[in-house]
């Protein structure tokens, strides 16, 4: 599995097969070096290519033959005895056998090894070429080589064709590969092993992908990995790629053979304590018969063999065991690279190295030499190396602070994901947050952040009344290069400080009205007030004259306010209390609160001289459930004249209502009592609630002179009754349907409707049992607000009747007598399509207003026009109606006929879900 990954990296150096003359505009850069670095490393020359050459360039090598120059694809490279290593930041070497098909060999002492470099750019007509040539020297050849390298295997063997004087003498050239020096010195057939034998031909064999030639003095094989012909086997416990072959070859005297073999390793790796353990088989029986000893043992990096110190140096060891030649590496020695990964978006790193081991054997009854030299890349397993962060966060400082890594130097901060949405790490530093890369010596990364606690990304709570709670949850988004693999981790920051500061309330009063100012604390405004039990709302705010700005309110409240509550109550004053408690909005804690009792003149019983009395009863806090309207004096039959939730209003003669009087010696005393009676028959009342008693009195004075006159004198005319005045109440309900059963309450608006449905008005004289008079609807109008004067308006009634410029006519309901409708003439109803204002067919707004003027008409007094009947006009009118001209008004009605009322109802909204006709 090692070797098929680094058959693959092939595919960098040779994607197109060129010859030189097929590129236009190419630079020949023969003889420059930078960047560019050969060397000879025993029976193989080695070229270094430095990434800053070679990045963002397409890379393809070509073998120098001679004037001829041939691309080395993957399969040729692997039948000829070249190879290539690449890491991903584009830092590549090159290694060519010395005894590869093109190299120019000197009677194999002296290799010249040429090579043409084509990098080409983003643009295919930008080339840049590089031709490397390096001479190599090497003469200690044992009897046979083996040579593993990443894509092939190769082995030679010394042969020697004696002439006739016993002197050794080259065979003839027999081309077999195209322009190949030296190539297949009269080869006629090759047997393999796999381990059945399978004969080929020279050309037979080159076709499958084998080189095979005899030089001066050896004939060489080579095979790629993975073939038809090649097996694998095991030895030692380590699996081994094996490749065994007969070359038969022709001689002056005759048809030689040749038995070759190669056997290396595809694995014997193990991974201890971060430490990489390679096992080789100290004694591979594929390769050596009988008894042998090791002569030399050397281990290498990337091809070249390292002295005793520099291994001590890196902290490497070559060892032996009973069956094992084991070679021991650090994990992140600095031969070798890290790498990042991201498997499932998690962070994962890997190490790659390459070591090479060579050994000499001799055996001991031939005293054959066997060099065996194996390179052979590794990288380790993926390893989890999730990220770590030190959180510096001083929470006095109000700056979330943090430091996240390592990582390797491949990896970029792309992005940040916050609460409120992504930021890349330029739009964050634009924000005012703090993101920077630290890069340390060892090549690894880190990446801090500091965001202050004031930012919108940063979420607040109080768990406490006085303490702020600060949370920043992070996704940060990197990618590996160059790969642009994208992996994210995230982080979650905490901090707390107790810096809230509560806001305070402060009240006054004067003789009618509580004044109240709060001051906001370091929040804000960001708290709920409630004034008694109710919540202090734009409405309520209104209602009692709140002023406010960003660093406080005030409040004046009468003291007869709704969400005051009256404590006690004398003849002459009565005590009340305010209740205003600020709330946290999310957990109800009280942040700050004021309970503010004054004490107020107020007369509660009132004494005339025709001994008529008043009293006035209050619900006082004490008696929590108490209905004022259930209250009466010591006669039961005498109930208020006036109440409403909070008091109840008592007139009444000193000789009545249980009323009694006690003489003393200068003055009489009235005395009567208001209470709460239980009544068995009445169920809202219990006897465990507190009694209720209040006690009026009225003194009158005694025994005092009064001078009085009476006088008489005939009359001419009878007296008549004096004309007095008092208020008839009018309301406009709308019904939720034809029958005019049930109505919209207060809470139900805004009411919603579809556009065209019909809307049921009702407008009743309330309180009134009079037969005698009659409710006219004189005009109604829609508007946008509430303001009745507010422009623009429509017409709905004009006049009593349906409006003549309105293409939806107004249809008047009639009204019988029923178990609820008592007087019909006290009731008018009409309906009408719901529709909205549009403007050039734009909607102005999508809820309406109706307001409505009513007339209330004495049926025995038919001089005004308008009170003969809701639109009695003839069917044949004109449809006009008269401009109302500014400076001019309609003429007053008689108040001894009519009363007119206003009324409105509000807001009706359009409904979206249906489709507008």
């Amino acid at each position: 599995m090692w070797r098929l990954g680094n058959i693959l990296l092939w595919n960098l150096m040779a994607a197109v097969i060129l010859l030189g003359q097929a590129r236009p505009n190419m630079k020949l850069n023969s003889q420059s070096r930078s960047g560019l670095r050969s060397d000879c490393v025993g029976n193989i020359m080695r070229l270094s290519l430095d990434k800053a050459l070679a990045v963002g360039n397409e890379l393809e090598v070509e073998a120098i033959n001679g004037t001829r120059h041939v691309v080395l694809t993957p399969r040729l490279a692997a039948q000829c005895g070249y190879s290539m290593e690449s890491d991903p930041w584009g830092n590549t070497r090159i290694y060519s056998s010395l005894l590869g098909c093109y190299v120019d060999n000197k009677d194999d002492q002296t290799f010249n090894v040429g090579l043409r470099l084509r990098m080409y750019g983003y643009a295919q007509s930008d080339v840049v070429t590089h031709d490397v040539m390096q001479t190599c020297s090497y003469t200690q050849w044992a009897s046979r080589e083996i040579l593993c390298d990443r894509n092939y295997m190769e082995v030679s063997n010394r042969i020697t064709t004696p002439d006739a004087k016993g002197h050794a003498q080259d065979v003839k050239d027999i081309d077999a590969i195209p322009d190949a020096s030296g190539a297949a010195h009269g080869i006629w057939k090759l047997t393999f092993y796999t381990p059945e034998p399978v004969s080929m031909v020279l050309s037979e064999a080159q076709q499958a992908g084998y080189g095979a030639m005899v030089t001066s003095t050896r004939l060489v094989m080579q095979s790629p990995y993975n073939t038809a012909e090649t097996y694998s086997e095991e030895v030692g416990g380590v699996p081994m790629e094996v490749f065994r072959v007969s070359a038969y070859y022709q001689a002056p005297h005759g048809l030689n053979v040749v038995n070759l073999a190669a056997a290396c390793p595809t694995g014997g790796v193990l991974f201890i304590n971060n430490v990489i353990s390679w096992h080789v088989p100290q004694r591979v029986t594929l390769l050596l018969d009988g008894n042998f000893e090791v002569i030399e043992m050397h281990m290498g990096i990337n091809g070249k063999r390292l002295h005793g110190s520099q291994m001590a140096a890196r902290g490497y060891t070559l060892s032996t065991t009973r069956h094992h030649i084991v070679i021991d590496i650090p994990v992140g020695s600095p031969d070798g690279y890290f790498k990042s990964h991201a498997p499932d978006y998690q962070y994962h790193i890997t190490y790659s190295v390459e070591p090479m081991l060579e050994v000499l054997w001799r055996t001991a009854d031939t005293q054959d030499d066997t060099r065996y030299k194996v390179l052979f890349p590794i990288t380790t397993p993926l390893m989890p190396q999730p990220p770590h962060f030190h959180e510096n966060t001083v929470p006095e400082a109000r700056v979330f602070s943090v430091l996240l890594g390592t990582f390797l130097h491949d990896v970029v901060l792309r992005n940040i994901t916050f609460s409120t949405g992504v930021l890349t790490v330029e739009e964050s530093n634009a924000r005012g947050f703090s993101v920077q890369e630290h890069n340390y010596p060892n090549g690894t990364k880190s990446f801090s952040l500091s965001i202050p606690f004031d930012s919108d990304v940063v979420l607040k709570r109080n768990p406490d009344r006085l303490v702020t709670y600060y949370f920043l949850p992070l996704i940060l988004g990197f990618i590996i290069l160059p790969e642009e693999t994208p992996f994210a981790h995230s982080v979650e920051l905490q901090a707390s400080l107790q810096n809230v500061e509560l806001p305070t309330i402060t009240g006054t009063c004067d003789q009618n009205q509580f004044y109240i100012g709060v001051k906001y604390g370091s929040q804000g405004h960001n708290f709920k007030a409630m004034v008694g039990p109710r919540e202090l709302t734009a409405e309520t705010a209104e209602e009692y004259n709140f002023q406010g700005n960003g660093t406080h309110f005030t409040l004046v409240l009468p003291y007869t306010a709704k969400d005051t509550s009256f404590e006690l109550i004398t003849s002459d004053s009565v005590r009340t209390r305010v209740d205003l408690v600020l709330l946290d909005p999310i957990n109800n804690w009280v942040l700050s609160d004021l309970y503010l009792s004054c004490t107020f003149p107020f007369i509660a019983t009132m004494c005339y001289p025709n001994g008529t009395m008043t009293a006035m009863a209050v619900k006082v806090e004490s008696v929590p459930n108490l209905s004022p309207s259930r209250l009466t004096l010591k006669d039961q039959s005498c109930k208020p004249a006036f109440s409403d939730e909070r008091s109840a209003y008592f007139s009444f003669s000193v000789d009545s209502c249980g009323t009694t009087r006690t003489f003393f010696e200068h003055y009489m005393l009235y005395e009567n009592e208001i209470g709460l009676y239980y009544n068995k028959r009445v169920a809202s009342t219990s006897p465990v609630d507190p009694e209720y008693r209040q006690t009026v009195s009225c003194y009158y004075v005694v025994n005092e002179t009064q001078t009085i006159a009476f006088s008489s004198k005939p009359r001419r005319y009878e007296p008549t009754p004096e004309i007095g005045s008092g208020q008839l109440m009018v309301q406009m309900r709308l019904a939720q349907d034809s029958s005019y059963n049930l109505f919209y309450q207060a809470e139900d608006y805004p009411v919603v409707k579809y556009l065209r449905q019909p809307l049921y008005f009702e407008v009743e004289l309330i309180e009134s049992t009079d037969p005698n008079l009659e409710l006219i609807v004189e005009k109604c109008w829609a508007t946008l607000y509430d303001d009745r004067t507010a422009l623009p308006r429509w017409d709905i009634i004009v006049d009593g009747c349906e409006s003549p410029d309105d293409s939806h006519v107004t249809i008047f309901h009639p009204v019988v007598s029923d178990a609820r409708v008592l007087v019909p003439s006290h009731i008018k109803r009409f309906s009408i399509k719901m529709f909205t204002f549009t403007k050039e067919e734009a909607v102005l707004k999508d809820e309406i207003y109706i307001h409505c003027d009513a007339v209330i008409c004495d049926k025995n007094n038919h001089l005004d026009g308008l009170c003969r009947g809701q639109c009695v006009q003839p069917t044949h009118r004109l449809y006009s109606r008269p401009q109302e001209i500014k400076g001019v008004r309609r003429g007053q009605r008689g108040t001894d006929s009519t009363q007119q009322r206003q009324i409105s109802s509000g807001p009706i909204v359009l409904s979206s879900d249906r489709t507008s006709e």
